[in-house]
């Protein structure tokens, strides 16, 4: 690395400096400087940063870019897409699952050729759930229409990012481009980087405005049509320009690379070939593997073996010529794949060099086809060796043993399949019959009598201990309190959250119950198809004899982030009225993957993406209110509650079992502690919520069929305190309280208070 920045210096025809950085913090610091005019973006490990990053730059007045948080990956891609069509500079970072909502949007975006740019920090796709980096989201981009550059370490990250938005907007190109890292590890691998020291540089460079000449929806003197729709032949000619485009695009990466090489003394060929030049035995591998197996071919070549690597910078267009042409003396590769095409016999790079030999007439070259490294499995120098161990054994023997398999995995052992360590919980402890629930024909609301709390202590939790929250967390506290309430047995979907990801961890998990989980975005879709599936089942008699003694409670447990990326599919199964409840533990934040903002964070809250700097002091737009978008759902009951007061929450519990039982939908929202991202002590939690309750900022009521009740009212209980009170508990907010930020909690106190006034005269009028 030393002497490779030593003769980039030497070379170089711009002033650069060193940094020491992840990649994660080279693209965010590629976009400040190239200070595109938009990014849409929605928070999704390992991606995450990259807007975090820009966020904490832009508080500081870095740079200009209108950051928008949007309510789920799809308006993300959608955000950037509207804001694209207007001819300025958009820029967007996703992962995995998020990748994956919002890919109907690729197609949309290329097929209309309008360029942006966007990193794709590589994920596993689920199910089941994993975090952590192969390249099976990759490997759905190949059909898109976007250029694809590839980054081995966070030095391309940081390079690709700036040639990218060059080679998006290049007349003979004109694509949405694609920057692809491993994520977690080189997203979040420290590396030293050489960038561009004076922003200057970077703009003449890239140019400093997109190039002229292409029509744009802001122009008003020229009104265009965006996406029309296309018969034929006129849809074959569409995407027979945008195929030559695409190919375009390789010829002008190289032109663009060239020009960069120039300017810095960095060079990104088309193929980064390593010794290849007599290799008789070669492993073709992309980004942060292909560092690591040159180690390997080093120490080969010291053995006398005349070992090679190849790694492409670009896999859209795929270098077909480029790749036949370094494979043509060699007598067998490897292909390590991170990910696999199910049924292909072979990863996507596999077979698509299979069709580059086999089109150009390379019929000898061995290829042996193998998948590693999902999940984030490692790769060390000895997995290396044995893939090259692979290709060794093909040249010799002159054919492939085994054409394709999987390399790093182990076997299923029944004799070791996981145990049930805890026993299904008994009904007759659930059911304890000390919570009664009445209707009232006249009214047609509900009464509930509850014990004393202490009764309900023996009715056994359904969550076991040893789960992995953090100290101080009140999810569990919350929830298990809400569970209080509800009798006999319940089926339980978690929405991805920090309730989801702490409690289950293959093979262990915290349930008692039946748990499932789904994607972030409908887990409401898919418990009610659950819910209907039970009463069909339940209906045609399936269940006779089945020991079914009661009703299922079917409960989906979510956060506000799953009440922003979810939301749609909640209204439709509140519009569509399923026996099931909703309860949300709101914290104020996206705390599963590092505390960004949601819409339930309040305004000038302090998260990884409202930042507090010279230039912005917390969220600069008010809180969602998803009780009353839920309740504009003329769902049979909706409620508010807090482990503050327990008996108020219990009894809500037991309300919403009922009506999700016998009338339809149920929504609750739980407001919970979070001493880790609120910056609070651990032993705090129920204080605050309680401040919050007292300040009026958390009210507690219900909604019962459309009658609003407020169940505490601090006034009448002269416990009103000042919302001050409230937030001088937590650290995130006490920056409201400076004389600086008068102007915002002045806004914020209004704001409570505005919602409080329009809830005491709901209470008043029932037709309200």
């Amino acid at each position: 690395m030393a002497i490779n920045m030593e003769k980039e210096r030497k070379t170089a025809k711009v002033e650069q400096r060193v940094v020491f950085e992840s990649g994660n913090e080279m693209a965010a610091y590629a976009a400040h400087q190239i200070n595109y005019h938009i990014m849409g973006y929605f928070p999704i490990s390992p991606s995450t940063e990259v807007a975090q990053f820009l966020d904490l730059m832009k508080a500081n007045g870095q740079h200009d870019i209108k950051l928008i948080p949007s309510d789920g990956e799809h308006s993300s891609a959608g955000i950037c897409f509207g804001a694209s069509t207007g001819g300025g500079r958009v820029f967007n970072a996703t992962s995995a699952n998020g990748y994956m909502y919002m890919l109907e949007q690729m197609p949309v975006q290329s097929g209309t050729r309008f360029p942006m740019v966007m990193n794709l920090v590589c994920r596993s796709v689920s199910g089941p759930l994993d975090i952590h980096g192969d390249h099976s989201d990759l490997y759905f981009a190949l059909n898109t229409g976007w250029p694809i550059l590839m980054c081995r370490d966070p030095q391309a990250v940081y390079d690709m990012n700036i040639m990218a938005i060059k080679l998006a907007e290049d007349p003979e190109v004109r694509l949405p481009v694609l920057v692809a890292s491993d994520g977690y590890f080189t997203s979040h691998q420290k590396r030293r980087v050489s960038t561009f020291a004076n922003n200057e540089d970077v703009t003449k460079f890239v140019g400093e405005h997109p190039p002229a000449g292409f029509l744009h929806t802001l122009d008003r003197d020229n009104p265009i049509t965006v996406g029309p729709y296309m018969n034929e032949p006129d849809y074959i000619n569409n995407c027979y320009q945008q195929s030559q485009a695409m190919y375009n695009a390789e010829a002008v990466f190289e032109r663009i690379a060239g020009e960069y090489a120039e300017l810095t003394g960095r060079e990104y060929p088309i193929l980064d070939l390593y010794r290849m030049e007599d290799a008789e035995v070669a492993v073709f591998l992309m980004n942060s593997a292909s560092e690591i197996i040159k180690d390997v071919v080093d120490d080969l070549r010291r053995q006398g073996i005349k070992a090679g690597s190849i790694a492409p910078n670009i896999i859209r267009p795929f270098p077909q010529k480029q790749i036949a042409e370094a494979l043509k003396n060699v007598k067998a590769v490897t292909i390590g794949d991170r990910g696999d095409s199910y049924g292909a016999h072979g990863g996507n790079m596999s077979n698509e060099i299979k069709a580059a030999l086999f089109t150009l007439g390379n019929h000898t070259t061995k290829v042996v086809s193998r998948v590693y490294g999902l999940g984030g499995k490692e790769f060390y120098a000895e997995d290396g060796h044995h893939l090259f161990s692979l290709a060794i054994e093909a040249a010799k023997q002159d054919r492939v043993e085994v054409a394709f398999d999987y390399y790093g995995h182990t076997p299923g052992d029944r004799e070791k399949a996981p145990t049930r360590v805890l026993n299904p919980l008994r009904f007759e402890d659930l059911k304890t019959g000390l919570i009664t629930v009445t209707r009232n024909e006249e009214t047609g609301k509900l009464g509930v009598r509850i014990p004393p709390l202490r009764a309900l202590t023996k009715k056994p939790k359904r969550i076991a201990p040893g789960h992995g929250a953090c100290p101080g967390c009140g999810i569990f506290s919350g929830l298990e309190l809400f569970f209080k309430g509800i009798e006999g047995d319940i089926v339980a979907l978690f929405h991805t959250g920090c309730a989801m990801v702490t409690t289950t961890g293959y093979p262990y998990s915290s349930h008692k119950a039946t748990y499932i989980h789904n994607l972030f975005q409908n887990g409401a879709a898919t418990l009610s198809g659950l819910v209907e599936m039970f009463w069909e089942r339940k209906r045609r008699g399936e269940f006779d004899g089945l020991g079914l003694k009661d009703d299922f409670t079917f409960v989906m447990v979510t956060g506000d982030g799953g009440m922003d990326i979810g939301m749609g599919p909640a209204i439709g199964a509140a519009l569509r009225n399923h026996k099931m409840i909703i309860v949300e533990y709101d914290n104020e934040g996206y705390m599963n993957t590092g505390a960004q903002l949601s819409y339930s964070t309040p305004l000038g809250h302090r998260t990884s993406t409202s930042n507090l700097g010279s230039a912005q002091q917390g969220k600069v737009f008010h809180h969602k209110d998803t009780a009353q978008i839920m309740a504009a759902t003329n769902i049979p009951y909706v409620f508010t509650g807090s482990e503050a007061y327990p008996q108020d929450l219990v009894k809500k519990a037991a309300k919403a079992q009922w009506y999700a039982q016998n009338e339809g939908l149920v929504y609750g929202k739980i407001l919970i502690a979070c001493p880790l991202n609120w910056i609070s002590k651990d032993d705090e939690g129920t204080n605050i919520v309680d401040a919050a309750v007292n300040s009026c900022f958390f009210p507690l009521y219900e909604v019962e069929h459309g009658q609003t009740s407020i169940t505490y009212n601090p006034e009448e209980k002269t416990k009103r305190v000042p919302l001050t009170d409230w937030l001088k508990t937590m650290g995130k907010t006490r920056h409201l309280l400076k004389p600086e930020n008068e102007a915002a909690l002045k806004a914020f106190e209004q704001e409570v208070e505005r919602r409080w006034q329009v809830l005491l005269v709901k209470h008043e009028h029932p037709f309200l």
